[in-house]
């Protein structure tokens, strides 16, 4: 049965994948993601139902929108697909359970954070606000009301003194490099700290920050290499924050384990 419902997640992936797209192209101009209803950017043409299917209606258009030839921006293939394997590996992962809906809520989180920040450099107020106060809620649940028998390892879940503790030391760590970097760390990725700290707790914070400054570095001196970006251009943070966080929940204790067991 269990194995039933991971096509079922995948397809409500796709769905999910859909709406993450809206959010992203619409959050960062403050416009509402519920209206207009989707229409193309270009013709401005309202989209039809056959327009709308995840993945299917891009790969049967070819990427360009029906109405005007317009080029659809690949990211919303992408997204889309993304959101519908992730959500059937958390499905596989966890099974029917309610920290399924946690790590589900965590995934399209840090997608948005992730797309948003690669696309146009921000991280939104108005996304990681209401998200800490979720992940403070969150942290008030007795974990034996979230922590079922799994197939892999259980996500981190910490406690409210964790979670706060957590948050803490995410958002003073990033406020010292913000100030002593004099803006080569934005105050958006103080706050993206300050949200992760709260959704990995203490002490798995420092496995996401050190996992994302490295994924960051290793990135930073691929593109440099193949001379992409110049050495002194910045690259966004946030996606390798957001990235690492989602990483550290899934797999943070056993990460922080095997590196305490090479320190002995």
């Amino acid at each position: 049965m269990d194995i039933l419902l991971i096509p079922i997640f995948a397809l409500l992936g796709l769905a999910v994948g859909s709406f993450l797209n809206v959010c992203i192209d619409r959050l960062p101009q403050n416009k509402s993601i519920v209206f207009p209803p989707s229409h193309c950017e270009a013709c401005r043409h309202k989209l039809a139902v056959k327009d709308l299917v995840p993945v299917f209606s891009y790969l049967r258009l070819r990427g360009r929108c029906r109405y005007c030839q317009a080029t659809v921006p690949r990211r919303l293939f992408w997204v889309e697909l993304a959101t519908a394997v992730i959500f059937a590996l958390l499905c596989w992962h966890y099974r029917l359970s309610p920290e399924l809906g946690v790590m589900i809520f965590y995934a399209c989180l840090f997608i948005i954070i992730l797309v948003i920040d690669l696309e146009q450099g921000l991280i939104l107020n108005k996304v990681v606000y209401p998200s800490m106060v979720v992940a403070l809620l969150l942290s008030l649940i007795p974990q034996s009301w979230l922590m079922q028998e799994t197939w892999l390892t259980p996500a981190i879940r910490p406690g409210i003194a964790s979670a706060a503790l957590g948050g803490a030391i995410g958002f003073a760590i990033f406020l010292l490099i913000a100030i002593v970097s004099r803006g080569g760390m934005g105050w958006g990725d103080v706050k993206l700290a300050a949200l992760i700290g709260l959704a990995t707790g203490f002490p798995h914070v420092f496995v996401a920050i050190i996992m994302g400054a490295i994924l960051g570095g290793i990135v930073a001196v691929a593109l440099v290499i193949a001379k992409r970006r110049k050495r002194r251009e910045a690259i966004p943070f946030g996606p390798f924050l957001a990235l690492a966080a989602m990483v550290t929940l899934l797999w943070g204790s056993n990460i922080l384990s095997w590196y305490m067991g090479l320190m002995r």
